[in-house]
């Protein structure tokens, strides 16, 4: 059994050992239940997080769209992956 500190934000470190055990890494969501005075942290699984990932898209505006047709979300990511093309940079030759 490991003791870990709150600190002043409410913040657990939790121990890189259990880490590793758990699977979870930096940037993974816990799901955080009470259950009869006890705290227990549960990994989420790869489909809430990405739903979780979507929806922080979503309220941050990093979304397109409407479309009124397939034809213009079609040109819309075309232009997209053009003006990422266009932002890459060159490959230096050896």
């Amino acid at each position: 059994m490991s003791l870990v500190r709150i600190n002043t934000k409410g913040e657990v470190t939790l121990p890189s050992l259990v880490r590793k055990r758990a699977g979870v890494d930096v940037g993974d969501l816990l799901e955080v239940k009470l259950e009869s005075g006890k705290i227990t942290l549960t990994p989420a699984s790869l489909v809430e997080q990405r739903l979780e990932e979507g929806l922080d898209d979503i309220k941050n505006g990093r979304t397109y769209g409407p479309f009124s047709s397939a034809g213009e979300l079609i040109e819309s990511l075309e232009g997209n992956l053009k003006k990422r093309a266009s932002q890459r940079k060159p490959k230096r030759s050896r």
